[in-house]
C-alpha cells in the first residue's frame, strides 16, 4: 500500500500533535476528530489491556457521534485511527501528570534510571464495520538529568499532556536520552510500521 489516501479517506480520532505530525510524515491525508471520554472511568490490571480499551473506547464515542449510514453507503472506504499510550515505571501505569509537582516527580525518577512506553492504535473501517487493533512497547534509557533541564521542561507546560511527563524529542531532554529499544514513532505515540499495516488490513 502506498502512503496515499486516493482510495480511502482517513479519520485521526486523537487532538496529539506528534500523533499528527506523524501521520503527515507517513504522507497520509487525514481528519481530525476527538473522543473525549473519561479515561479515568477506563481501568485495566495491565499496561496492555489498558491502552487497547481506552483505543476502543475512543472509537466507540467518536462512531456515536458520526452518522454511519453515510460511511456504509460512501463510495470510498473511511478508516477511523484511535490510540491511547501510558508509560510504565517500576512495573506502575502513568498517565498524564496531574499537576506539575508530579510531572516534576516523573521526571526526578527517570533521572538516571529507565521507563517504558507502551501503546496502542486501533483502525476501524466504518464502511464495513471491521476493526483490527494491536499494542506496541518501547523502552527508554536516561543518563541523569540536571534539576535545572527539569525545571524548565515543567514550567513551559507540555509535560503535562504527555503519558508520563515524557516527550523524550523535546530538545531539552533528549540530550539525556541514553537508548531507546524501540522506535521513535512508537515513544511519540503513533508507530509508523503498526500503523501502515492495520490500515492495510482493515481495507
Amino acid at each position: 500500500m502506498e502512503a496515499n489516501t486516493s482510495s480511502y479517506k482517513i479519520i485521526l480520532g486523537s487532538s496529539s500533535v506528534p500523533r499528527r505530525t506523524i501521520l503527515a510524515e507517513m504522507g497520509y491525508k487525514f481528519t481530525i476528530m476527538t473522543a473525549d471520554i473519561d479515561e479515568k472511568s477506563i481501568r485495566k490490571e495491565s499496561p496492555e489491556e489498558l491502552v487497547v480499551a481506552l483505543a476502543e473506547a475512543k472509537a466507540e464515542a467518536i462512531l456515536r457521534r458520526l452518522s454511519l449510514d453515510d460511511y456504509v453507503n460512501d463510495a470510498e472506504p473511511t478508516l477511523l485511527i484511535t490510540c491511547d499510550q501510558v508509560v510504565v515505571y517500576e512495573g506502575l501505569i502513568r498517565e498524564k501528570p496531574s499537576s506539575k509537582e508530579e510531572a516534576h516527580q516523573f521526571l526526578k525518577d527517570y533521572s538516571g534510571r529507565h521507563a517504558a512506553t507502551v501503546g496502542s492504535v486501533l483502525v476501524t473501517n466504518l464502511k464495513t464495520g471491521f476493526k483490527k487493533g494491536e499494542w506496541d512497547r518501547a523502552e527508554i534509557y536516561f543518563n541523569e538529568i540536571p534539576d535545572e533541564t527539569k525545571e524548565k521542561l515543567v514550567e513551559e507546560g507540555i509535560t503535562l499532556n504527555m503519558a508520563g511527563g515524557l516527550v523524550i524529542e523535546h530538545p531539552l531532554i533528549s540530550p539525556f536520552v541514553k537508548e531507546v529499544a524501540g522506535t521513535m514513532d512508537s515513544v511519540m505515540g503513533l508507530p509508523k510500521a503498526l500503523t501502515k499495516r492495520l490500515l492495510k488490513e482493515a481495507l
